[in-house]
């Protein structure tokens, strides 16, 4: 076995190894030579070379989410550990398992006019669960530095930094380890005491209108019981999002749909008394403008380890899993008579007839699009989501059950949405779907440059010109200034970004062409696929915005 010569390094990847983090995304650089050395030549880690910093830690970060448990990303000095840090904060927000372990140089050697050289310690300092900024010498110190920042992403389920300063030689190894084996302190996962549930039971008992509000979901993480006795409560409404990877036919999937055309006296009508929510971020921002103003007496939030108070009016957090609770909580309540659940049932097959209606009177479009695109995805398959207006028309539709659905909710940003669906196909080993905008998908088109893209891995772009979800906003104004600073208006094509890295390509431009290239896009392939939609920059915007005026 070649080993580094430097004991830090050595330290570094023998507790790695020890705690199981075996999955390892290197970017390419010279003050990391003694961990890509140690990482490459040890056959117990499996390890991934991507250049560019920012796709490696998205790509690290799809890995994480689909593992559930932590990847590792390893970096030079300098600016490359700054270009992780969008994807240590998606991390942060989306409770995934990342540990950066940044080389840096020796601690003299900073601020002195040193090449490649910035202040590294505690750089992620407001997005990070924990910072490990070791001395060079080996120590138990350092040792249980490494220890705590694993233990941390895996147990407070979010990104480390492990800052490693190592000086010149870089490249000597050695065939023998020269430190011990290393001793880890006794890790106690925190037990939460049950608390009495009483007075809560006792509150639902009564309450006639409870909304139930699910946001980012991992797939089948709640039991079928649950799911039912939640969809024949009379005095119980769940609304679901795409993301949120729970499905009845009882359930409000379109938020949107059913609340934008409220009136102030629906709004009150449907303003619940108890607001259970779980889950990660919300999309739907009108499920926030209403519950912010139309407040409920009492707000419950279910999760293990944070409960941010989206809407102003947070009164509980269960610190444990939503399915754990539900299957402690629900069996010891009584129903109610109610009539919430049947408005809304009402309201929701009212809206759909309206839906349907719109859909086959409008042209090709975004939206149109949409709807030929989410039905033909194949069953038991996974699709990632960039944000901005892909999102958010995904959000008006249904989506099959078997699919299951992931969005880097966490900042919500367009970048590393390629790079974390490319890391989640290939951790997955499932047939993979992207559907991205132009804008996300050319923003990370770095993401491309990856030799490790599975050949079931798709990408459907829709390509408007320029970033549509502005012309959605309020505010938009057909100016020279919107075209450019804000939509960044464009006439570029992945024509031959799919040719170079390999991908073979379709495109579409009405309704007839993209059912018919969908049955082919869709089918098993010996590489990757593009598929670019082309839809009209000056109509999505229209035909978007009239669709909420016809729901009524």
């Amino acid at each position: 076995m070649i080993y580094p010569k430097i004991p830090l390094a050595q330290s570094i990847l023998e507790i790695c190894l020890a705690k199981g983090v075996t999955n390892i995304v290197i970017s390419p650089g010279s003050r990391n030579a003694p961990l890509t050395i140690g990482f490459a030549n040890n056959p117990n880690f499996t390890c991934y070379s991507i250049a560019d910093e920012r796709c490696a830690a998205f790509f690290a970060t799809g890995m994480a989410q689909q593992l559930q448990q932590p990847v590792a990303v390893v970096c030079t000095s300098g600016s490359a550990l700054l270009n992780y840090y969008p994807a240590v904060a998606e991390a942060f927000y989306s409770q995934i398992p990342l540990i950066v372990i940044s080389a840096d140089r020796p601690h003299d050697k900073i601020d002195i006019g040193d090449g490649q050289t910035i202040r590294q310690e505690n750089v992620y300092a407001n997005h990070i669960l924990f910072n490990a900024n070791l001395l060079e010498d080996v120590s138990q110190e350092n040792d249980d530095l490494i220890n705590e920042a694993i233990n941390t992403a895996v147990l407070l389920k979010g990104p480390v930094h492990i800052n490693a300063p190592f000086e010149e030689p870089l490249y000597e190894t050695v065939t023998q380890l020269s430190i011990l084996a290393p001793v880890f302190k006794t890790v106690i996962e925190d037990i939460h005491v049950p608390e009495d549930l009483t007075p809560y039971i006792n509150k639902w008992n009564v309450a006639k209108k409870k909304l139930v509000l699910v946001g980012v979901n991992n797939p089948n993480t709640i039991d079928a019981a649950i799911i039912e006795q939640l969809a024949n409560d009379p005095s119980v409404i769940v609304m679901t999002e795409t993301t949120s990877n729970l499905h009845h036919d009882r359930f409000l999937n379109s938020i949107d749909t059913i609340i934008t055309p409220f009136t102030n006296d629906d709004f009150e009508a449907y303003r619940p008394e108890i607001l259970l929510t779980f889950g990660g971020m919300v999309v739907s921002k009108r499920i926030k403008a209403f519950l912010r103003k139309y407040s409920p007496a009492e707000h419950w939030h279910i999760d293990p380890l944070r409960a941010y108070d989206t809407f102003g009016h947070l009164t509980k957090h269960f610190e444990t899993g939503p399915n754990k609770f539900l299957n402690d909580f629900l069996p010891k309540t009584q129903p109610v008579e109610s009539n919430y659940n049947k408005q809304a049932q009402e309201l929701k097959a009212f809206r759909q007839i309206k839906h349907d209606q719109y859909l086959a009177s409008i042209p090709f479009s975004d939206f149109k699009a949409f709807e030929h695109i989410l039905p033909a995805l194949l069953d038991n398959s996974q699709l990632q989501i960039s944000n901005s207006s892909a999102i958010r028309y995904a959000q008006l539709f249904a989506i099959k059950p078997t699919v299951e659905v992931f969005c880097n909710r966490g900042t919500s940003g367009i970048d590393g949405s390629t790079s974390t669906a490319i890391g989640a196909a290939l951790a997955s080993r499932k047939e993979m779907v992207l559907i991205t905008g132009d804008i996300s998908f050319l923003y990370d088109s770095n993401a491309l440059w990856n030799n490790y893209i599975p050949k079931n891995f798709k990408i459907i772009l829709i390509n408007n010109g320029g970033g549509g979800i502005f012309r959605i906003l309020p505010g938009h104004n057909e100016t020279p200034v919107f075209n450019i600073y804000f939509e960044t208006a464009h006439k570029l094509t992945a024509e031959h970004l799919a040719k170079m890295f390999g991908f073979e390509y379709q495109q579409a431009s009405d309704e007839a062409t993209l059912k018919s290239e969908l049955k082919t896009f869709m089918s098993d392939s010996s590489q990757p696929k593009i598929l670019e939609v082309f839809t009209p920059m000056l109509e999505n915007d229209k035909i978007l915005l009239q669709y909420f005026k016809e729901l009524v």
